[in-house]
């Protein structure tokens, strides 16, 4: 039987060429950032690129030159990132543990936010009481439990017409 994946390691597989064509060598810099800017700062802004230095002909290959970190930052929050650069570029380099960014450059932009979900709907108390009678009688308990998130779900959904 297969095992199940993190879906950490899917995610790699998944749009790690998109992202290797930015210039990251993975995605858990995307993920991690709110970690490593803060996260006042991190819901205003968001890495976009690495751009590497182009390497001379005949040169040795050892650890590369530092790159430059690309972020999209949204209006004034630039002025406290240029400040922040500094504090910025270490904490990124110890996120990796080299020393990867040796700059950042910023472009102003909208910062995409996840939707956030809704807060669930107050659910009607002699529903919910037809809800658990109804899945009361499943021995299965991980059964039982995942049919009575069921039916508060579908119990709790608007009308649709």
């Amino acid at each position: 039987m297969a095992r199940v994946k993190p879906l950490a390691e899917l995610l790699e597989a998944c749009v790690g060429k998109a992202f290797a064509a930015q210039g990251f060598a993975s995605t858990d810099i995307i993920a991690a950032w709110p970690d490593i800017v803060g996260e006042s700062l991190g819901r205003f802004c968001q890495p976009c690129k690495i751009e590497w230095p182009r390497r001379k002909r005949g040169e040795e290959a050892g650890c590369p030159d530092p790159g430059t970190l690309i972020v999209r930052v949204e209006g004034v929050f630039a002025l406290e990132l240029q400040h922040l650069a500094p504090v910025v570029i270490q904490r990124v380099n110890a996120h990796y543990g080299w020393a990867c960014i040796g700059r950042i450059v910023m472009r102003q932009g909208r910062i995409e936010r996840p939707m956030r979900r809704p807060s669930p709907a107050p659910i009607d108390p002699i529903r919910r009481g037809e809800v658990a009678l109804a899945v009361s009688r499943i021995a299965d308990e991980g059964l039982r439990d995942a049919l009575d998130r069921l039916g508060i779900a579908i119990v709790a959904e608007p009308a649709r017409r």
